[in-house]
């Protein structure tokens, strides 16, 4: 194989497939930002700006302005925020993937553990497949994955941690695309917990079922996957305010809190770290409701900081650049932090 063949294998298998696949993921109905669940996040925007017009609670003179319009959706973070969509896949396959299939073979899977839990005592009689414990298996598979992007989320906003996440929060204004603006190392972290605590999980369920069950689905998603989507998840990442109300955002996560979690305001910081549900925030002493009136919000980290995140490189290597700087730096007694996460 010559060098031009050589380059042009590379450029297929690290760039051009990569971004390919991307593009192709709003068809489908394994991600967030697919077309059925944003054509459904802002059917149901469409729907809060009739009634609040009807009722002289907005002022906005269009949809389109309500939701936005091209100050949100054209401002610059937003559009670093699309290039970035494509850019993470390219990341995924160049770092993210070989980081983690180094790591890999030293995390016990599944298979591992039920082999584990057999030696240690013995088989069990098979209960075979059914609908009961497919449905069981796959609660148990999102509450344990919800639990830990809870608990990765808080380990995140730590002093030596927050420079990675500080690339999400450094969005001055939200899109559906922002949920995509996560640094390598996040990713990273999060799978490798991930798939240590299903394996955990799949081998002990496996064990007490005597062999393999499979996660019922829904159009090829886990079936509490694809309903939670389609609670308007996309508007979390919007200015469009839809608070679920006091009482059961204690257990769902609306789109109003998340949108509080990225506010600059100090009463909100460290507060509602949750995905999906905000359950976890509850238990732990995080969490913030709202209610149907509108709070008013700035987001991001503070006035420099937009400045500073306006390239894609700048996401990539700016959280290095500010670690290397806590490390080295020593801070004299008695002085305070200047946010809550340095």
């Amino acid at each position: 194989m010559d060098a031009l063949s050589l380059v042009y294998k590379h450029l297929i298998d690290w760039v051009i497939a990569p971004i390919t696949q991307q593009f192709l993921g709003i068809f489908n109905l394994n991600g967030r930002l697919g077309l059925l669940f944003l054509c459904v996040s802002y059917g149901v925007a469409y729907g809060l700006f009739r009634f609040r017009k009807r009722r002289g609670l907005s002022h906005a003179r269009s949809f389109w302005h309500f939701i936005g319009g091209g100050r949100v959706h054209l401002h610059p973070s937003a559009l670093l925020d699309y290039r970035y969509y494509f850019v993470r896949a390219i990341l995924k396959v160049a770092l993210v993937l070989p980081i983690v299939h180094l790591v890999d073979p030293y995390i016990l899977r599944s298979g591992d553990y039920l082999a584990f839990f057999s030696n240690l005592w013995g088989e069990r009689p098979r209960l075979g497949q059914n609908l009961g414990l497919s449905l069981l298996y796959g609660l148990g598979v999102f509450l344990l994955k919800d639990f830990i992007h809870y608990w990765a989320h808080r380990a995140f906003h730590s002093r030596w941690l927050w420079e990675f996440h500080k690339v999400h929060h450094s969005a001055p204004v939200l899109v559906p695309a922002t949920a995509s603006r996560v640094h390598f190392v996040e990713k990273i972290v999060e799978k490798l917990s991930i798939s240590l605590c299903l394996g955990l999980y799949a081998g002990g369920f496996w064990y007490a079922c005597g062999g393999e069950i499979s996660r019922y689905t829904l159009f090829g998603v886990t079936y509490l996957v694809f309903i939670f989507n389609s609670l308007a998840a996309n508007l979390r990442h919007s200015h469009v305010w839809l608070s679920f109300g006091p009482l059961l955002e204690h257990v769902l996560n609306s789109p109003a809190q998340h949108q509080i979690h990225h506010s600059d305001a100090p009463r909100h910081f460290n507060r509602n770290f949750g995905t999906n549900l905000s359950l976890w925030d509850w238990m732990f002493g995080t969490l913030y409701v709202t209610r149907s009136m509108p709070e008013p919000l700035r987001f991001g980290t503070g006035e420099q900081d937009p400045q500073r995140y306006l390239t894609v490189y700048s996401l990539i290597v700016t959280p290095f650049v500010e670690t290397a700087r806590k490390l080295l730096a020593k801070r004299p007694r008695g002085v305070a932090p200047q946010t809550p996460y340095s």
